[in-house]
């Protein structure tokens, strides 16, 4: 009978677990549309326009009195919502392991985020300041909350089930992106069958983006739970305001092989970013293509990027995340030094390009975030995912300089992108040194069979 109460424990548990995933897999089906209808494919664009619009008659606009080219906005409006990121996360994050109440910070970041992506209905005419600080906000808040997200996967995955849970998770994230982004564009090229403007299609597509996010995020508030560990038990209170971030530093401090991970994911991540936000401009300017090309190739990147995350995630059970994430370093060299070669006005190639991004895309981020789940110390979780969040967000600006620079200097954006190589090879070396076990160990972590 005991055994069998054990056995009934055991499975009811297996089950409550495999519950709150799936749970958790929403948050990234909710909020990925932002990610990739918005801030890749709509908003730039559109702002950019509203910006013009409200120019003066030398092309600039001038947000609190200062003289901002109108071509810039967009730009300048994203740095400052990672500014705003960089400075808030450290804080959320120690209020979340505080008081172990993740949940309601979640629904805070989440519904602050859509509702702000929701009033970008809003920007007609010359309303571009609206549109900037929208922008910040929803930006900012989206960081946040991924943070606080990605912060659920030591609590909800013991350490042999992360890899595939982490990989499932970007899977429905890029699942969601491309379902919604075919809508979108229907809409968009569309629009007259509609009776509608091209920018009131574009509006349309951008709030939809919000209540998308917002309906969504109401399945993983069901389904997670918020709990407390010991270390969270005897925790002193930490100091409010900006000190609380300098403490977490100091306590990073203690782990070095946890900061080792962390400064090779800044490096390779770094080049991820910028392949992904540089490849239309090289594809437009380098390679003369079209902007319908270009969307169709946006899609074809986030239908494949399913298939990749998970793809990654089964290798990861037979090889390790490690040495995964490793192979996927060597195939981004490889496609970058493809890419260089790429002829001129022949969208088919371009399409076998995005087709090699989406299937190591999902899958090397995926894997890095489960790896660094491990090398956490318990009870800590939303303080070192917040640093890992910076990494990935507020920290990704050597690869765009690299690529501007050296574009400045030969001219070529073939020779932009070969150089964006650097960060791979760079990547792979730093973590190849990285002793995963002993950090994961040193975290105070019980060691997977397969890491």
């Amino acid at each position: 009978m005991g055994t069998d109460t054990v056995r009934v424990g055991a499975a009811d548990e297996a089950a409550d677990r495999r519950r709150e995933q799936r749970g958790w897999y929403f948050y990234d089906w909710a909020c990925s549309v932002y990610s990739t209808s918005v801030l890749t494919v709509f908003l730039g664009p559109y702002l950019t326009s509203v910006a013009k619009n409200a120019a003066d008659a030398d092309g600039y606009v001038h947000p609190l009195g200062i003289p901002v080219r109108a071509g810039s906005f967009f730009a300048y409006s994203v740095s400052l919502s990672v500014i705003v990121a960089v400075l808030v996360m450290p804080l959320v994050g120690a209020a979340a392991d505080r008081s172990g109440r993740k949940k309601p910070l979640l629904a805070a970041a989440a519904y602050t985020g859509a509702a702000a992506t929701t009033g970008m209905f809003f920007l007609g005419g010359e309303r571009y300041l609206l549109g900037g600080a929208l922008l910040v906000v929803a930006n900012a808040a989206q960081s946040v909350g991924t943070m606080l997200y990605n912060s659920y996967l030591p609590q909800i995955a013991p350490p042999e089930e992360r890899d595939a849970v982490s990989s499932k998770g970007w899977a429905f994230g890029y699942a969601a992106g491309a379902l919604v982004l075919v809508a979108n564009l229907v809409l968009y090229m569309g629009h007259d069958s509609f009776g509608l403007s091209e920018s009131a299609a574009v509006r349309i597509c951008l709030a939809s983006a919000g209540l998308w996010w917002g309906a969504f995020t109401l399945v993983p508030l069901r389904r997670l739970r918020d709990r407390r560990s010991s270390a969270q038990e005897a925790k002193e209170p930490t100091a409010p305001g900006f000190r609380q971030l300098a403490a977490t530093v100091r306590d990073m401090r203690r782990h070095p092989l946890t900061l080792a991970f962390l400064l090779a994911y800044l490096i390779y991540n770094d080049g991820i970013q910028t392949v992904i936000s540089q490849a239309s401009v090289y594809g437009s300017e380098e390679l003369g293509l079209g902007q319908s090309t270009l969307i169709a190739a946006v899609l074809l990147v986030q239908v494949l990027a399913v298939a990749g995350a998970l793809a990654l995630g089964r290798l990861a059970r037979t090889y390790g995340a490690k040495q995964t994430i490793l192979g996927s370093l060597v195939a981004w060299a490889v496609i970058l030094g493809a890419g260089y070669f790429l002829p001129a006005g022949a969208p088919g190639w371009f399409f076998v390009l995005a087709s090699g991004i989406g299937l190591v895309l999902g899958g090397s981020q995926a894997l890095s975030r489960s790896l660094f789940s491990h090398l956490v110390p318990p009870g800590k979780e939303a303080e070192y995912f917040s640093a890992y969040e910076m990494s990935d967000r507020g920290m990704s600006w050597l690869g765009p300089l690299l690529f501007g620079i050296t574009y400045q200097l030969t001219g070529s954006y073939r020779d932009a992108i070969i150089s964006l190589v650097a960060f791979f090879v760079i990547g792979f070396a730093l973590l190849a040194r990285v002793p995963v076990r002993r950090a994961i160990s040193d975290a105070g972590n019980p060691v997977p069979e397969r890491i």
